[in-house]
């Protein structure tokens, strides 16, 4: 849900390893276009083959901020028998920072359900360094049948601390109204110190629930709160003498029932 380029962990010389890796097996395979070929890295800096994606992935926006490159561009061009006229060298050495947020209709506090619904209003965010892929607008309906994606919101920066700013900045002026998304989730993760640090792994997202249901304080009853509690204690009690009456064979008085109704109205 959140991918970021280049990696805090990723050093120039293991960066050129990895490429090298992924251009063999590439290579190996006889595969000619844009393609991703993804690996896993331990704690030691060893890192792992894990799977070759033939397309172009949706975290595509993040290496196109630090290279400048147009790769669906070069992906059509390509397919059409153009060679590749880039410098490989130029590429490994990244422009900047970019993380990418997608920002999907989907329920954080309910471990990631879909929450399909009408877009009733939408804000998108803009501003220096950011970019937002996105094909919605308001009115339109997100669907129970595919990817529940609203849009990809990617901030460059000249360093990862500014590209945090800016996206923590953008996803503070995103609005989306009708449904939940997981901007505000993204929100915290931004403003969380461990995250800030660069301290995330593939369990990353785990601690961090734990960790913030830790720290979250007992509910304390707001204004609307107590005034529930007092109107249906109201109407338990009216239930109970209007029951207690009946039993008893007394009819009470219109007048009074009344205008305790009245002032239940009022609370």
């Amino acid at each position: 849900m959140i991918e970021e380029t280049p990696s805090v962990v990723v050093t120039p010389k293991l960066r050129e390893a990895i490429a090298g890796a992924a251009a063999a097996v590439t290579r190996r395979a006889g595969y000619t276009n844009a393609g991703t070929v993804e690996f896993l890295l331990d704690e030691n800096g060893e890192f792992f083959f894990l799977e070759v994606n033939t397309r172009l992935q949706v975290e595509h926006p993040v290496t196109e901020m630090v290279t400048g490159l147009d790769l669906v561009q070069w992906q059509i061009r390509i397919a059409q028998g153009e060679k590749l006229a880039l410098d490989p060298a130029r590429l490994l050495i990244p422009n900047g920072h970019a993380i990418e947020c997608r920002v999907y209709a989907e329920d954080p506090e309910n471990k990631f359900m879909p929450a399909p619904g009408l877009i009733r209003h939408l804000r998108s965010p803009a501003g220096p360094g950011i970019r937002d892929d996105s094909g919605v607008a308001a009115g339109f309906e997100v669907p129970i049948f595919y990817d529940s994606l609203i849009s990809k919101v990617i901030a460059w920066g000249e360093d990862r601390e500014q590209a945090i700013a800016r996206m923590a900045r953008a996803l503070s002026e995103y609005s989306v109204g009708g449904l939940k998304t997981t901007i505000p989730f993204f929100c915290e993760i931004m403003a969380d110190g461990e995250f800030q640090r660069g301290d995330i792994d593939t369990g990353f997202i785990q601690r961090w629930f734990a960790r913030r249901e830790s720290q979250q304080t007992p509910h304390e009853p707001s204004a609307e709160d107590e005034a529930v509690a007092v109107l249906a204690a109201g109407l338990h009690f009216l239930r109970h003498n209007s029951n207690t009456k009946k039993a008893s064979g007394g009819n009470g008085s219109a007048w009074k029932l009344s205008g305790k109704r009245e002032m239940l109205r009022n609370v």
